[in-house]
């Protein structure tokens, strides 16, 4: 008998910092997922459009296309993937005007690297 293989959940990150970019995929793979970053929206948006990810981390403020209009794009693509928005700017995504997908997480900078596995975990852990 063949036991079950766990296959990580699949993470899109977008962030245009070089060094957050790498601390996050480090942790987030440490911890077990699968990950594919891109240093702004459009590449992110690109890499969207050809294969399903369970999840999108999005900084809000990048080059090309923003957080919000990727999440927004990515979410009419995929409408069960979840979205979870890093930023300096919280404001920025909890104002309704912007359409950004209505059940993404906001998870403030700085912040520490276990607390964002920690939400990533419970995000993707949810019904």
């Amino acid at each position: 008998m063949i036991a079950p293989v766990d296959i990580p959940a699949r993470i899109l990150l977008a962030e245009d910092d070089g060094d957050m970019r790498r601390f996050l995929v480090k942790a987030l793979q440490n911890a077990g997922y699968s990950v594919v970053s891109f240093d702004n929206g459009l590449s992110a948006y690109n890499r969207l459009r050809e294969e399903p990810f369970e999840l999108l981390l999005t900084d809000i403020v990048m080059p090309e296309m923003d957080g919000i209009e990727l999440a927004r794009r990515a979410t009419e693509l995929d409408p069960e993937i979840k979205v979870m928005f890093i930023t300096g700017f919280a404001a920025v995504a909890l104002n309704p005007d912007n359409k950004a997908p209505k059940d993404a997480r906001i998870l403030s900078k700085p912040f520490h690297l276990r607390d964002l596995v920690n939400e990533v975990q419970r995000l993707l852990t949810a019904a």
